[in-house]
């Protein structure tokens, strides 16, 4: 299970989507996200699914490694599908004691769930196709407008990206650590869940240990190489919106109004 979490993994590649600008990227993203939400008719949810399969061909990137994404989540996402069965309003399709199972909750249940999977699929694309540098960038000239009120947009840029870029790090960590528990006789599989958890605690204090060591290593690593936060910097690759980025933003914004359309023509159908 610790091996699929991809989120914050970086693919290479020259696919279309690799090859945007990373400002673009961040804003299609949240715009996608927010059409996520604004489904409201079973049509509407089918163009969203199928704007996500799209996305992850163009994007190049292997289909078992974005559903690999999703796995780890797999758990809260049935928690959540069940937890919304029970939400719903009408009459009654199955009556379990006070709670009862109705068609309107059945359609809220399938809903959140593949809202959630979307979600996740879309937002895992945009750190598959960017580098943590330009990713970095990207978030800097977004939040340029906020210096105006002496935020320092680049070391929260720089936390966001360095955070991202450490999980697959600390993931291969927990993986190593794991191993050479069990190589001494660790059981951390059997047993109820309080045994469970206790056999973590021999995992999760080296993790912390060694999660403090790689911050001290590449604090120091950044002061050797005199870096002093975002002030007179310049870049070596300059960020420029070409035609590409521009195609995709008209695209986003017609589908982003064929998403409304469908809720408005096809409201009685859920």
């Amino acid at each position: 299970m610790i091996s699929d979490i991809t989120i914050g993994q970086y693919f290479p590649g020259n696919s279309v989507i690799h090859k945007m600008d990373s400002r673009m990227k961040i804003v299609l993203t949240v715009a996608l996200i927010v059409a996520i939400f604004v489904c409201k008719s079973i049509f509407s949810l089918l163009a969203v699914i199928l704007a996500s399969v799209l996305l992850v061909l163009i994007s190049q990137i292997p289909m078992k490694t974005v559903l690999k994404s999703i796995k780890p989540l797999v758990v809260i996402i049935i928690f959540t599908t069940i937890l919304n069965l029970f939400y719903g309003e009408g009459e009654p399709l199955v009556q379990l004691g006070k709670l009862k199972i109705t068609q309107d909750g059945i359609m809220t249940a399938v809903f959140m769930s593949v809202r959630i999977i979307v979600l996740v699929v879309i937002s895992s694309l945009l750190t598959y196709t960017t580098s943590p540098t330009e990713l970095t960038d990207g978030l800097e000239r977004l939040m340029k407008p906020l210096k105006v009120f002496k935020i320092d947009v680049h070391s929260i840029s720089m936390t966001m990206t360095i955070a991202l870029r450490f999980i697959p790090t600390l993931t291969e960590e927990i993986e190593k650590i794991m191993s050479a528990q069990k190589s001494r006789g660790a059981d951390m599989e059997s047993g109820n869940l309080i045994h469970k958890a206790k056999a973590l605690i021999p995992v999760l204090i080296p993790l912390f240990v060694s999660a403090f060591r790689r911050a001290n290593e590449l604090a120091y690593a950044m002061e050797c190489r005199c870096y002093r936060g975002g002030e007179g910097r310049t870049k070596m690759k300059v960020m420029k919106l070409s035609a590409r980025d521009y195609g995709a933003l008209a695209v986003v914004i017609l589908f982003f109004v064929g998403i409304i359309l469908l809720n408005h023509f096809f409201a009685d159908i859920i």
